[in-house]
């Protein structure tokens, strides 16, 4: 028995939203990292994805919206990242440096991540309030924030790391694992190379590694 061509219409539209979506979500996530908030366009998103306005409007009706629901997808994509890794256990010092590890690779991986991590920390406050794309931003955001204090503080509560102001540390360690990956050329030109070739994103790990065993794990009391 033939199905309805009603039903196989919807369907067919679902088949094609998704992918819709997703490719405006690529183009925007790529102009979003170049010029920010302000600097982007929805036409030029739409032209960028070779859809028409109309797909656009009928996936995102504002630009807000769009740029909440291109953070959300990057934040989702690393705290299920974090959350992965963090789930093959092993001691606070073993699961903090496989964190770092894993978000350094999520982040190379991705070259436009790090440039859009740096930039939903100082353009939030351009953003309305209420946005469900929003929400699901934040709320990554703040797992992830959660998830790596915790860890900190498990550590510091074991004697694997000295004791110090958790938020401050969080701060110390989103700087060293975003901010040098989102330096661009200017990166590049420090370390000799490119910051997302493999052997100076394993120098980069190197570094992360011996920012904390120097600053939280030396002298400690286990």
């Amino acid at each position: 028995m033939g199905r309805e061509p009603g039903v196989e219409r919807a369907e067919q539209g679902a088949e094609t939203a998704a992918p819709s979506r997703e490719r405006l979500l690529d183009a925007a996530e790529e102009l979003f990292a170049r010029r920010g908030y302000g600097g982007v366009g929805l036409a030029e998103v739409a032209e960028v994805a070779g859809l028409g306005k109309a797909s656009l409007f009928h996936h995102f009706p504002s630009k807000a919206q769009l740029y909440c629901a291109v953070m959300a997808r990057v934040l989702t994509t690393l705290d299920e990242a974090l959350v992965r890794t963090l789930a093959q256990g092993g001691s606070p010092t073993a699961r903090l440096e496989r964190l770092t590890d894993t978000a350094v690779d999520v982040l190379a991986s991705n070259r436009t991540y790090p440039r859009l991590l740096i930039r939903v920390l100082v353009e939030d406050s351009e953003l309305p309030a209420g946005l469900a794309e929003g929400k699901e931003a934040a709320d990554a955001l703040d797992r992830i924030g959660v998830t790596v204090v915790r860890l900190l503080q498990e550590g510091m509560d074991t004697g694997e790391f000295r004791r110090t102001s958790t938020g401050h540390l969080l701060l110390t360690v989103i700087g060293a694992v975003v901010h040098p990956l989102a330096t661009g050329r200017f990166g590049d030109g420090v370390v000799g190379g490119s910051l997302f070739d493999p052997e100076q994103v394993a120098r980069r790990k190197r570094a992360v590694r011996d920012v904390l065993e120097r600053g939280i794990m030396e002298g400690a009391t286990s």
